[in-house]
């Protein structure tokens, strides 16, 4: 099981992954003193279960493991804090345990045993295709990412464009490549496109380059400072 630890105290965050490295079958794969620093490496590492302080500046864990349930697979919580008096509020998050420091190796054993069970049971059920949604008109709508070809920001929207459909949506391109890193890919600034779409990576005589996609009439602009990363994601 991928661990990923969340807690604004280096003692704390040391602790857990002491305790963690004693214990067969989990990995800690980073951590984060922050909710922000928290769902960039999310976004990346993709981890089975977080480790996750409540008390933070900045946004707290509470808040962020809220957030998180909107993503179309989120990772298992686990609460450890050493304030007792948040554990209703807590639970409205869905964690699968809440437990208050300093955490016993054998308490520590027990939540990450009954995580493993709940992501499984999870998993089994939501083998499904990520889907993004949105409101439009006052309505919310899911679209299947994969039916979307790329996104394009447009000053404080991004526009989708779709099988067959484009539309406006609140999102960012960084929430966006976020929350579905598997399937998008950020070429430029402005865009953000859907692998499985690529067709080729093209050069000018002026050494400008663009992408074309599967089904897209228009080259889209690919930034010099992205080529290192699109050539290593897509193996040109």
């Amino acid at each position: 099981m991928r661990v990923l630890i969340v807690d604004d105290e280096p003692l704390a965050r040391a602790r857990l992954q002491r305790l963690l490295s004693q214990l067969d079958g989990y990995n800690c794969v980073g951590e984060a003193a922050n909710a922000e620093q928290a769902k960039l490496l999310i976004g990346s590492l993709q981890p089975d279960l977080l480790l996750l302080d409540i008390a933070m500046q900045g946004q707290d864990g509470i808040a962020l493991a809220k957030e998180l349930l909107q993503c179309p697979t989120p990772p298992a919580v686990i609460f450890v804090t050493a304030h007792p008096q948040h554990a209703l509020d807590a639970y409205s998050a869905g964690p699968v345990d809440y437990l208050l420091k300093p955490v016993s190796a054998e308490r520590l054993k027990d939540a990450l045993q009954r995580a493993g069970a709940t992501t499984r049971a999870h998993l089994e059920r939501h083998q499904i295709e990520p889907k993004l949604s949105y409101t439009l008109a006052g309505v919310t709508r899911q679209l299947a990412i994969k039916d979307v070809m790329y996104f394009a920001a447009e000053d404080k929207y991004v526009r989708v464009y779709a099988k067959g459909a484009e539309a406006l949506i609140e999102h960012s391109l960084t929430q966006l490549e976020q929350q579905f890193s598997q399937h998008l890919l950020r070429i430029h600034r402005r865009f953000l496109i859907n692998k499985s779409y690529f067709v080729a990576l093209h050069t000018n005589v002026e050494g400008n380059h663009c992408i074309t996609l599967i089904g897209c009439d228009i080259k889209l602009q690919v930034s010099r400072r992205a080529l290192p990363t699109i050539k290593s994601a897509l193996k040109l």
